[in-house]
């Protein structure tokens, strides 16, 4: 299928659902936009969240001791960030919006969860995205799930029932499940539910969006093996489904895919080639859980540094190791570049036919911090 197969498509699609959606899903008339030309404003990781706990968390009732303290000292995380650091956050990243900016996108772990209670659950999800949604001035607000978004007591139950609702709304066309996809002038989106894989329904996004200029994959964690204790918590990373892994790695190599994630709370970029083409990952945090993290310090860069992380902060007997260390070498060769960054902000993706850029704002720097350039 070319491209203009693909436009037909898009836009019969919409026409037969007797839908013409806002403006995100339309070329619309402003000359900033001629030549496929738009800008997307990112968050990272958000977990929403407000203090005191009984906000949100009233109902809380963890019986493991240990798990109820880190959880409870993320609550105190959050109830601080949210007060002063993310609002300050969150107007750097509004003063990005221009009128080329189509949709605002979340990448995951919207909220905190932890609620115990499946309406507390739904209000948190509905006061973060009105919260956000207002603050970036209206926009079309896009969000995947991740795996905070339905952690609690009823809490997936939840979100797969008010998300896919709440994203048919912003996008003004039909969401029924937490993988979905949507164009962009003439660019695929698809997001991807890395919880619970749904690969048929993967597939057929990739095969209708055949012939995309750009082919963007959003999904909450990672693509590549995370360079982190959880090396194994990336989209198909269990070793069970190491095949779909591969089936997908090939599929979105030769759509020359731009993987846009989070999870890790790090800004991280990975260039990599091999299965006869190139994927491109740009992994964005807005956690700015202490002001340190409002600058951009680069822990590790090059592909060589890949894996150096995880390996600095575990014993070399660590059983899990030979099975870490395989899977970066597995990826490793084909990395052109690697960045690893314990830095928080907002970032700015610039789209056109010269190509796909990523600045990037560490905490409410007003001037960029990096720029991150993907085509």
């Amino acid at each position: 299928m070319d491209r203009r197969t693909f436009l037909g498509l898009s836009a019969s699609g919409l026409a037969a659902l007797g839908l013409t959606g806002p403006s995100v899903l339309l070329e619309g008339k402003n000359p900033s936009r001629k030549g496929g030309r738009y800008s997307v404003v990112i968050l990272g990781d958000t977990h929403f969240d407000k203090a005191p706990d009984s906000i949100y968390h009233s109902c809380y009732n963890e019986q493991d001791q240990n798990l109820s303290n880190i959880q409870h000292a993320e609550f105190a995380r959050n109830g601080e960030m949210w007060s002063d650091r993310c609002p300050r956050l969150l107007a750097r990243a509004a003063g990005l919006i221009d009128d080329s900016t189509r949709f605002a996108l979340q990448v995951g772990d919207l909220v905190q969860g932890d609620c115990g209670n499946g309406d507390v659950h739904r209000r948190m999800l509905s006061d973060a995205m009105d919260y956000l949604k207002a603050n970036l001035r209206g926009l079309p607000f896009v969000t995947v799930v991740g795996n905070h978004d339905i952690r609690g007591k009823d809490a997936r139950e939840v979100y797969h029932e008010y998300m896919p609702a709440r994203m048919s709304a912003e996008l003004g066309m039909p969401v029924r499940k937490t993988t979905f996809g949507f164009p962009v002038g003439d660019d695929a989106w698809i997001v991807t539910d890395f919880n619970d894989p749904d690969d048929e329904e993967m597939d057929k996004l990739l095969k209708e969006t055949e012939g995309a200029r750009y082919t963007f994959i959003v999904t909450h964690s990672a693509v590549f093996p995370l360079d982190a204790l959880s090396f194994r918590w990336f989209y198909q990373g269990s070793a069970k489904r190491t095949g779909a892994r591969l089936h997908f790695r090939k599929e979105f190599a030769r759509r020359n895919a731009i993987v846009l994630c989070g999870h890790t709370h790090r800004t991280e970029f990975h260039d990599w080639y091999g299965d006869g083409g190139r994927i491109t990952q740009m992994t964005c945090s807005s956690v700015w859980a202490n002001e340190e993290l409002g600058h951009y310090g680069i822990d590790a860069e090059g592909p060589d540094q890949y894996g150096l992380s995880r390996r600095r902060r575990v014993s070399p007997d660590d059983p899990a190791n030979q099975d870490a260390e395989a899977l970066y070498d597995e990826y490793r060769p084909g990395l052109r570049q690697y960045i690893h960054a314990y830095s928080a902000g907002s970032y700015r993706l610039d789209v056109s036919r010269r190509g796909v850029t990523v600045d990037f704002y560490a905490g409410d720097s007003q001037d960029r911090t990096a720029r991150f350039v993907l085509r």
